[in-house]
């Protein structure tokens, strides 16, 4: 059956007295991602606008719609958040990852400066705290979406995924992907 409720900004749903805002964050992790929040409660389902311990993956959207979702979320003043994929926890791994994906930024506008690929600047890049994150690989297809953008793609536009796929493999010395997050 198809949906019979659509929004394009903000829906609230009430369930009893409690109310669930469902806020239109897009593109970030994809084109059409969605965060629950419940402003009364201060608790945010973030879906996989977040991941906890574990590398995000921004390929089918966007790092820069990303970024301005992280700082939307970060804005809800938050206490309490239920990530997409990895434990329960507060707001503080909204900064890491605004951080990570910064970081994304630099190294793809360095990378594209100095004409190297997603995947050679993935394989000499020291990711620090991030490199404890599970699912590493995905910093090559997180630089792949990075440099889609900065030769003025649109976000959320897609991406040869298949090739990225490859590239993440490589990177993972061959070894199928695998999600650990």
């Amino acid at each position: 059956m198809p949906p019979f409720v659509t929004f394009e900004d903000r829906l609230n749903v009430y369930i009893d007295d409690a109310r669930l805002e469902l806020i239109s964050m897009g593109p970030a992790h994809t084109t059409n991602d969605i965060a629950a929040w419940m402003p009364e409660q201060r608790i945010l389902f973030a879906g996989d606008l977040l991941f906890h311990g574990g590398t995000p993956f921004v390929v089918m959207g966007s790092v820069a719609g990303s970024l301005a979702a992280l700082e939307r979320l970060r804005s809800l003043n938050v206490t309490t958040i239920i990530p997409g994929h990895g434990s329960v926890c507060g707001p503080e791994v909204i900064d890491d990852q605004l951080a990570y994906l910064d970081l994304i930024q630099e190294l793809a506008r360095a990378g594209v400066e100095a004409g190297r690929s997603p995947l050679e600047v993935a394989r000499q890049t020291d990711l620090g705290r991030f490199g404890e994150w599970t699912d590493r690989e995905r910093l090559v297809g997180n630089l792949h979406r990075a440099y889609a953008e900065i030769a003025g793609r649109p976000l959320g536009v897609a991406l040869p995924f298949d090739e990225i796929v490859e590239d993440m493999m490589a990177y993972n010395d061959g070894m199928p992907l695998r999600c650990l997050a």
